[in-house]
Parts: structure tokens; C-alpha cells; sequence
């Protein structure tokens, strides 16, 4: 099934028939599971946000059942993981990985960690998201200075290559950011007409023939045309909506940046945007193989994928895949309200996201310039 957020995490209902039977049958028991996890030793949770060290608190408040939350940059724990299964001496037992394609590849596929759905929870979670679990859908969003504009610039993201936003388009740089080239190839191999569609929309005119892709196509457009790039989101949301900026910038901001406008920060969606508003990643939850408490780290996977677990995440408009979960009301992007205008993630194609990265990044460097 290819979801692509056209509608909200609150639509789900109509992709719950494609659960599985398996994992909707599973038998699950929530009191069995947190008296196996109190006889356990204590867990090392691993995740790419520092909220982490805050959920694992309240985890171990709740249960009874030490929880040692970390944040680590997900190749750091893809690495820890590896390593340790390598080694045969497990301590990191729950990881939380924002880098789909490489968790794919580098430790499910080898064995070193692996996915698995609460029995209680899986009429819940659509089967796009549960072979890997995913956890959680991060957002990226196009985003404006709403001191310096009423509304967003911009209506098509085709405008972004033209003449008028030259040097004026903030992001971190695909070079350095895989989610990004995972964005281009998630495009190209199931919004490719999308983008044509865009096109063709903006410019009165078909996509020149000869190009790979619309997305390719889009691609060396945007890297022609001198964006500023960032070895961080702060800094592309800087760039955009910092108080002291007087020229109007659009960027691509995770929406857990939106919580600086209580500082003075001016960020926007760019609502309505075609063909989409933003793009969201996932991250996985796995349980590293040969966890010594094994129970312990399945009860912490099940606590995540509750409202409670996953509050202060989705305080930063982080979504959760439990469909039964919504955003606060007082979540500052204001991103559930244009959530059908998000391009999901496919975790279907994430194996060629993975081998096509380099080719993206190839592509993007030979087109780049100031």
C-alpha cells in the first residue's frame, strides 16, 4: 500500500483492512508483558531527539522498569548497534532510527535488530508502518517569514527555480542529509506526475522531453539556482523567520523548529504549496538482537507508540503512526491541519533509496552553484 498523506493521520480508518492477520491476531497481554520487563535489568534507549531522555524518564516512572534514554545522530547508533551485535555484547536494546533506508540494510537485513508490533496496537497502525515498526513520521515543511508576508510567496514549488528566488531557497544540503536524496528518489518513484503535473501548471507548457524524471528534473532546477545551504535546520530556519531578517527567504524546516516562535522566530507553512506542502521521514523502532531484557524493550516500543509516550514529540509536530494518536491542539506548526498536504514516506522503496543516494547526491553536486 503507498500512502502519501493525502489524507490525515486521523483518516486511517479506511487502511486498517490491510493489517495483516498475523500481527492483528497476535496474542498480546500488557499485564504479562510489564511483570516480564520488572524481572529484567534496565534498558538503554537510543533516538536522534533529546526528548528521548525525557520519555525514557516517564517510562520508567510509569512502569517500574529502568529506561536510559540517550540521543545519538542516527549514524552513531546505527554504528553502536553493529557494532555491539558484532561483538555479542548488546547494551544499546531500543533503538529509534530516523534513517529508514540504512536500518533496512545495515540491521535488520543482518540480523542485528528487529521490528516488532504490539499485538494490542496493530488494528491501529496501517501496514505501511509495520514491517519495519515505524514510530513516528517527522515533517518537513516548506516554510515562509509571516513578519515579511501575509501569506507564503510562493504557490508552486517550480517557482523555487525561477530567476525571482535565486539564493533565496534555505535547506541543509543533500550532500550531507541522506534523508533528503531519500526525499528525491521517494518523488521520483511515486510523485514523478505529481511533479509533471506541477509543472506543466506553473509554466502553461508539458516538462521538456528528455529529462529522466519530472523529479530529476526538479532537482537540477533547484541546485541551479544557488540555494543557501545549511549544515543544520536551525540555521535554514534562521535564515527564513530569525527577527532581525529582512529579506524574504523560503526554507525547508522540520516543524519541531516552529516551537522557537514563542522566541521571536516569524515561521509559516507554505499551505496549499503544489504539489506538496512538505515531506515527512520516518523512524523505525527496533529492538537490537540479544537485548538482555528483551521484554523490557518491547513493554518501552509499546509505551511509544501510546499519546502518552509519544507526547513530547508530538509536541513538535512529530506524528505518530498509531492513528488514534493526534497532535495537541496547541502544537505551534499548526502542521494537522494541511497533513493530507504532506508527502508520506514509502518504506516499500526504501531499499532504492538507499542504493540511489549517491546518484542523487551526484546529481546534485554537478548541478549546484552559487
Amino acid at each position: 500500500m503507498t500512502f502519501s498523506m493525502k489524507t490525515s493521520l486521523l483518516a486511517f480508518a479506511a487502511c486498517l483492512s490491510a493489517v495483516s492477520g498475523a500481527a492483528a491476531a497476535e496474542p498480546f497481554d500488557l499485564d504479562a508483558l510489564i511483570a516480564a520487563a520488572r524481572k529484567e535489568g534496565p534498558i538503554h534507549v537510543y533516538d536522534s531527539t533529546g526528548k528521548i531522555v525525557e520519555q525514557a524518564k516517564a517510562f520508567s516512572a510509569k512502569y517500574g522498569v529502568q529506561a536510559i534514554g540517550t540521543k545519538a545522530k542516527a549514524p552513531d547508533i546505527l554504528e553502536i548497534v553493529s557494532r555491539e551485535a558484532q561483538a555479542k555484547n548488546v547494551q544499546a536494546d531500543v533503538a529509534i532510527i530516523s534513517d529508514a533506508p540504512a536500518a533496512q540494510e545495515q540491521l535488520i537485513a543482518k540480523g542485528y535488530a528487529t521490528s516488532w508490533v504490539p499485538g494490542d496496537l496493530a488494528g491501529d497502525i496501517p501496514a505501511t508502518y509495520q514491517n519495519p515498526l515505524t514510530v513516528i513520521l517527522a515533517p518537513n515543511v516548506w516554510t515562509y517569514n509571516t513578519a515579511l508576508n501575509a501569506s507564503c510567496p510562493v504557490t508552486n514549488i517550480w517557482q523555487l527555480t525561477e530567476p525571482k528566488w535565486k539564493g533565496k531557497v534555505s535547506m541543509q544540503d543533500p550532500v550531507g542529509k541522506p534523508s533528503y536524496t531519500d526525499w528525491f528518489n521517494q518523488m521520483a518513484k511515486h510523485h514523478d506526475k505529481d511533479l509533471a503535473k506541477a509543472y506543466e501548471a506553473e509554466f502553461g507548457k508539458p516538462l521538456p522531453a528528455g529529462e529522466e524524471s519530472a523529479t530529476a528534473a526538479f532537482v537540477k532546477a533547484l541546485a541551479a539556482n544557488g540555494p543557501l545551504l545549511t549544515d543544520s535546520d536551525g540555521a535554514a530556519a534562521d535564515a527564513v523567520g530569525a527577527p532581525d531578517v529582512k529579506e524574504a527567504f523560503v526554507g525547508l524546516v522540520s516543524t519541531a523548529k516552529y516551537r522557537e516562535n514563542k522566541n521571536g522566530m516569524k515561521l509559516g507553512i507554505c499551505a496549499g504549496l503544489q504539489p506538496f506542502a512538505g515531506w515527512s521521514y520516518p523512524s523505525l523502532g527496533l529492538i537490537a538482537s540479544g537485548s538482555k531484557s528483551p521484554n523490557a524493550a518491547k513493554l518501552f516500543i509499546h509505551y511509544m507508540m501510546t499519546a502518552e509516550g509519544i507526547a513530547p514529540q508530538a509536541d513538535d509536530g512529530k506524528m505518530s503512526t498509531n492513528v488514534k494518536v493526534t497532535l495537541p491542539a496547541d502544537e505551534p506548526s499548526g502542521i494537522a491541519r494541511i497533513s493530507n498536504q504532506i508527502m508520506g514516506y514509502d518504506a516499500a522503496t526504501a531499499a532504492d533509496d538507499w542504493q540511489r543516494r549517491q546518484d542523487w547526491q551526484d546529481l546534485w553536486s554537478l548541478n549546484y552553484k552559487k
